[in-house]
C-alpha cells in the first residue's frame, strides 16, 4: 500500500516521491532494501535530504484507560544534496539495518495483526514532507520462530499479537516499546493460567525471551503478572519442544508460588531464567482483533496448526488512511 502526495504545496513544481520497499519480509537486525522513486516537476529544485521513518501502532495505558498513536522507533537518512531537474524521474536506493528489537508482524506468511510502516521524509528548500508511507512486513528469526513453533506443538493457541508502550523492568530492552504474543494455555494448563503473553527482546548477542503468565483473577489476587525471562542464542541448536515445556512449568510454578528471586540453571549452556515483573505493573487488555490463519503447506502440526484460525482485520489500511489524514489535516 502506498500513497503518493504532491509536493506543489512546498512550492517545488508538483514533484513527487514514491518509495518502494523490496519484496519479501525483513528480519530483526536484517537489512531492509528498496528504492525512492522521485519524478520532477516543473521545476528545477534542491533535495536537500531523503529520510526514512519507521512507524508502529503501539497501545498505551494510562489513567484513563488505553489509546493507540503511530511512535517512530528509527531514522534513516538514505539520500539528498542533489538537484533534481524539471521533470527528472531519479531512483535512490537504500540498504538500512533494522532495530533487534523490530516487532514480527507476519510468521508463515500469515499477519499477526501488528502495524508497522515506512514513511518517507523528503527535505526541499528548508521544508519537509512526509510523502510516502508504505507497510513493512518483518518476518520472525529463526530462534523465534523456534519458539513459537514448540508452543504450537505442545498445544498453546494464538490469541493475539500487540504492541504496548512502555519497559520491561531488568531487560535489556533499547525500544520505547514491545511486542507482545498473547497464547492461550495448553490443557495441561488451562486450570493454572488464563493465558501467557511472549516477548522476545532480541540484540546482536542473542534474544531474552521474556514470558508472562497472568494470574486468574479472584478476591485476594495480588493483581500482579507473573514474568520469567530466559536468554538464548541466535544459532543455539536445542530440542525446542523440552527446552520451551520447561519454560512453561518454570513460570507457572513461580506463578503458584509468588516467586522468589532466583536464578535457575539452564541446561548445557548455563543460561538462566529471571524472576520479575514488568514495568508499571502492566496488564494485558484485550488485543483488537488479530489472528493467524491456520494451515501453513508444507509444515508440521506447530504454532499455526495450533493456533487458532479466525479473520485478519485489515488494520493496516485503516492505520495507514489515519495517519495521512493526520499529515493533511
Amino acid at each position: 500500500m502506498v500513497f503518493k502526495r504532491l509536493l506543489g504545496s512546498l512550492g517545488v513544481g508538483g514533484a513527487t516521491v514514491d518509495t518502494v520497499l523490496d519484496p519479501g519480509p525483513a528480519l530483526p537486525g536484517g537489512a531492509l532494501t528498496g528504492q525512492v522513486h522521485l519524478r520532477g516537476g516543473g521545476a528545477h529544485f534542491e533535495i536537500e535530504s531523503i529520510t526514512l521513518e519507521l512507524v508502529a501502532r503501539v497501545e498505551a495505558e494510562h489513567e484513563e484507560g488505553e489509546s493507540e498513536g503511530a511512535v517512530t522507533f528509527e531514522r534513516f537518512t538514505v539520500g539528498g544534496g542533489f538537484r533534481l531537474a524539471e521533470g527528472e524521474e531519479r531512483s535512490v536506493p537504500f540498504s538500512v539495518t533494522l532495530p533487534w528489537e523490530t516487532p514480527v508482524t507476519e510468521l508463515y506468511g500469515q499477519a499477526l495483526g501488528v502495524v508497522l510502516g515506512v514513511r518517507t521524509e523528503m527535505s526541499v528548500a528548508g521544508a519537509k514532507d512526509k510523502g510516502d508511507l508504505d507497510r513493512l512486513a518483518v518476518g520472525p528469526l529463526p530462534v523465534q520462530e523456534a519458539v513459537l513453533e514448540a508452543l504450537g506443538q505442545l498445544g498453546f493457541g494464538f490469541r493475539s499479537a500487540d504492541l504496548e508502550y512502555g519497559r520491561i523492568g531488568g531487560t535489556g530492552q533499547q525500544l520505547p516499546f514491545y511486542q507482545e504474543i498473547e497464547i492461550t494455555p495448553s490443557p495441561r494448563y488451562a486450570h493454572r493460567v488464563n493465558e501467557i503473553e511472549v516477548t522476545f527482546l532480541a540484540g546482536p548477542a542473542g534474544m531474552e525471551v521474556v514470558l508472562e503468565a497472568d494470574k486468574r483473577g479472584g478476591p485476594f489476587s495480588s493483581g500482579h503478572d507473573e514474568l520469567t525471562r530466559f536468554t538464548v542464542g541466535h544459532h543455539d541448536s536445542r530440542d525446542w519442544n523440552a527446552e520451551v515445556e520447561g519454560w512453561i512449568e518454570r513460570l507457572v510454578e513461580h506463578r503458584a508460588s509468588h516467586g522468589s528471586h532466583a536464578a535457575y540453571g539452564h541446561g548445557h549452556d548455563d543460561h538462566h531464567g529471571d524472576h520479575g515483573h514488568r514495568h508499571d505493573g502492566h496488564r494485558s487488555g484485550p488485543a483488537v482483533g488479530t489472528a493467524v490463519a491456520a494451515g501453513a503447506a508444507g509444515l508440521a502440526v506447530g504454532v499455526v496448526g495450533g493456533m487458532v484460525a479466525a479473520e485478519v482485520v485489515d488494520e493496516v489500511g485503516d492505520f495507514f488512511e489515519g495517519e495521512e489524514e493526520d499529515e493533511e489535516g
